[in-house]
């Protein structure tokens, strides 16, 4: 039946009050907690990252912001949180290149879209990765190791974090790029992935500066090559692996800030700027130097274009080592 012109009118006038009543509610954000969700367990140099970041955005925009730690999958547990979230600006998100750029090649069952499943609000950071060997292994450069590969193809295993983590990506890079033979060993985290480096379980391993650098410093393992495009603040006399002859070569893990899509104009707005005026704090940059990873800020357009170059150069390093997580 035909509703009547007074109901209709009455339906009009009420999704008009809605859609005025967003901007209004968007103009008074925040008046609440803003909840942060981390996706890694407490403690370690990307918990810090979100800690400090909800910290300083917190005096930034006059509301508590405190942190959710929702470690698993790669960061896919978390991501999935937060993408069926509200888009009000009240859960946040710390999400990764691994969030972004790898989950989405390598693992089917994703619970959200990198592309359309959040709002995009700016880079924060980058952590650097390193090619890293037993002090046994009688290379001292890049160059060594591709030149033993060679004359020895089944002499050298690698060992990663996990397998499809950043630094399985960073070894299969490198296998790529140089024409090396290495055998991946995934084990579960840094810790033991580098104990079966320092006890010859494994000859090389790729990791992150902030876990390899204090074991080179006590001189338990010695540094090869950084593989982002330039040297890292805490290991300043390890060549990249672009000055190692490989020229073009780029591969670090990075960190960016995350909100549901869908998030209001002026939210998106006010939390952009106040992401910004942080990350252009001097005190701010140098904690995040002093536990190893690089201020790398960005806004959220400069973030989309990381992930649309990323994204595909990921696919391919994949599908070429066949890297997938059920």
């Amino acid at each position: 039946m035909p509703i009547s012109r007074l109901r209709f009118l009455t339906y009009l006038a009420a999704g008009a009050a809605g859609l005025a009543l967003r901007p209004a509610m968007a103009q008074g954000y925040p008046d609440r907690a803003i909840k942060l969700v981390v996706p890694f367990a407490p403690g370690g140099a990307t918990d810090i990252l979100g800690r400090l970041l909800a910290s300083q955005l917190s005096e930034k925009l006059g509301q508590s912001v405190f942190v959710e730690n929702r470690p698993g999958a790669g960061t896919a547990v978390a991501g999935g949180q937060v993408a069926k979230a509200a888009a009000d600006g009240y859960t946040l998100f710390l999400g990764a290149s691994s969030t972004l750029a790898m989950n989405p090649v390598v693992r089917k069952a994703l619970p959200y879209d990198p592309l359309r499943s959040f709002s995009m609000l700016g880079l924060v950071a980058d952590m650097g990765l390193v090619l890293v060997a037993n002090n046994a292994v009688k290379a001292t450069s890049l160059q060594d190791l591709v030149a033993q590969s060679k004359a020895a193809p089944d002499r050298f295993s690698y060992g990663s974090f996990g397998p499809a983590s950043s630094v399985h990506f960073g070894g299969e890079m490198l296998k790529s790029a140089t024409g090396m033979r290495m055998l991946h060993v995934p084990f579960n985290g840094s810790t033991p992935s580098l104990t079966a480096l320092m006890g010859g379980q494994v000859q090389l391993a790729v990791d992150t500066v902030v876990a390899t650098t204090p074991l080179i410093k006590a001189g338990k393992i010695k540094p090869i090559a950084a593989l982002g495009a330039q040297r890292l603040a805490l290991l300043p006399d390890v060549p990249t692996v672009a000055e190692s002859g490989f020229p073009g070569f780029d591969m670090s893990t990075w960190f960016a800030f995350l909100a549901p899509a869908g998030l209001p104009e002026p939210v998106r707005a006010k939390l952009e700027a106040a992401l910004a005026d942080v990350m252009a704090q001097p005190q701010m940059q140098q904690k995040l130097e002093s536990i190893g990873l690089t201020p790398a800020w960005g806004n959220g357009s400069a973030l989309q274009a990381r992930v649309d170059r990323e994204l595909p150069l990921m696919r391919d390093v994949a599908q070429r080592a066949q890297i997938e997580v059920e």
